[in-house]
């Protein structure tokens, strides 16, 4: 896998792919050597780096100590960091991705994002499914070890109204059924969230923590992490 990331200089976004989702608009678009994730307006991510993505997934699978061939759900395939970081290694031992938005899958597998996901999705290990993932989790009881979300640009700063209710005690209580005993939730942000903490906390999740990744302007991005009581 060869990808450029590149800071890009003064040049107009070029759009690649524009569509009218389940949950409205969604844009691929090229600005310089980054691709650019863009919904409803709002900016979601690019090619640029992907520290946080990589630390989503090795602090969630660090937190599961020595659980052997654990199943990761990948919350929100994106441009594919943190689904290809988890295909990597060969410690984890299902790969669940679940994507709301077609568009975005199809860009994986038959558009410019497969230059980071090609290999992951022909891993044996990774199974995509296109659902809402709050939906998905409020139909899964006790199947996965590890959910690594990366869906919203935090708790606090969410791509949709509807994605809030993910962050409230009724959500986090799908969370917890949707783990496995001793399982692990990770959430990626933008910024920290205090609040969050404390709802993790009343939600009756344990070793709640945050990591911070450092960027190069402004508060750091983070990740929250908690754990599911044996």
């Amino acid at each position: 896998m060869s990808t450029s990331y590149d800071t890009p200089g003064y040049d107009t976004p070029e759009v690649l792919d524009r569509r009218e989702g389940p949950h409205g608009e969604v844009v691929l678009r090229r600005h310089g050597n980054l691709l650019q994730i863009i919904a409803n307006g709002c900016f979601l991510m690019d090619t640029s780096d992907g520290r946080s993505e990589r630390l989503l997934v090795d602090a969630a699978l660090a937190a599961l100590d020595d659980r052997e061939s654990p199943h990761v759900l990948v919350g929100g395939l994106g441009v594919g960091f943190s689904l290809a970081h988890a295909a990597a290694n060969p410690r984890w031992g299902r790969i669940t991705v679940v994507e709301r938005e077609p568009a975005v899958i199809d860009w994986h597998r038959n558009g410019p994002l497969a230059q980071i996901s090609r290999k992951a999705l022909r891993d044996s290990r990774t199974h995509i499914v296109e659902a809402d993932l709050l939906a998905h989790v409020n139909e899964t009881y006790a199947t996965y070890d590890a959910l690594c979300l990366d869906i919203d640009n935090g708790p606090d700063w969410t791509v949709s109204d509807d994605n809030q209710s993910l962050y409230s005690p009724t959500g986090l209580a799908s969370c917890t059924r949707a783990l496995r005993p001793g399982g692990v939730l990770a959430v990626w942000s933008a910024q920290p969230s205090p609040g969050f903490e404390e709802t993790l906390w009343n939600a009756g999740f344990q070793r709640v923590r945050t990591e911070e990744i450092p960027v190069a302007r402004g508060v750091p991005d983070v990740v929250h992490l908690a754990v599911r009581p044996g």
